[in-house]
């Protein structure tokens, strides 16, 4: 799945408020453009989408039925 269908689904499940969902969008556009950023530029922007997955803390405590 490229990041265009990624994209879709998300937008298509309603689930476009989901950040978690939107890390995995990150990263599968990052994935994509490795061959086009600079290998500084690309662990800058992992580093980024990195801190940014690590900001989400717990967020499936309570919701287990939701998300799994």
């Amino acid at each position: 799945m490229d990041s265009k269908e990624l994209a879709y689904y998300l937008e298509a499940t309603d689930s476009i408020s989901k950040p978690w969902l939107l890390v995995q969008l990150r990263l599968k556009k990052l994935e994509e453009s490795r061959s086009m950023v600079s290998p500084e530029e690309y662990a800058s922007i992992l580093a980024d989408i990195h801190e940014d997955l690590m900001n989400l803390g717990e967020w499936w405590q309570g919701r287990e039925e939701e998300v799994f």
